[in-house]
């Protein structure tokens, strides 16, 4: 019974760890947005959940490095991903061509980590909410 319980703070943890972690890749693709030849990073935040709530198979596609700085110019981006997402994030596609090669479009960015922003809280909510629920069970009140 208490793992019912905790399984549903479980998946919210992990998913406010995924969010934190979107909302780092967006930043970083901020903070790199005049770098000349830098590719934006992003991760499928679904497929990313299900992977680690093991609600799917762990066999996806690699897209590539974690984007830890494949430039010198690049700031790192430290990842906190668990273990079975590293290595799991894409390239953004660029919507606008540059004449530096950066694939950063700061409005799709700004959008996104408004956005992520947004649904971070909300899944932070939902954690305090569930918390406040399972307390109040245990107390009996």
């Amino acid at each position: 019974m208490l793992d019912k319980m905790t399984n549903r703070l479980d998946f919210q943890g992990k998913a406010l760890v995924l969010r934190a972690e979107r909302q780092r890749i967006i930043a970083s693709n901020i903070a790199n947005a005049d770098t000349p030849g830098y590719v934006g990073r992003d991760m499928k935040f679904g497929q990313a959940l299900r992977a680690a709530t093991g609600t799917e198979p762990k066999t996806m596609a690699s897209t590539g490095d974690t984007g830890a700085g494949a430039n010198a110019q690049h700031f790192r981006l430290s990842s906190t991903l668990p273990s079975s997402q590293n290595g799991k994030l894409g390239y953004t596609v660029q919507t606008q061509p540059s004449l530096d090669q950066n694939t950063v479009d700061m409005d799709r960015e700004r959008a996104n980590f408004v956005d992520n922003a947004v649904r971070y809280e909300a899944t932070l909510r939902f954690f305090n909410g569930q918390a406040k629920t399972m307390l109040s069970a245990i107390t009996g009140q």
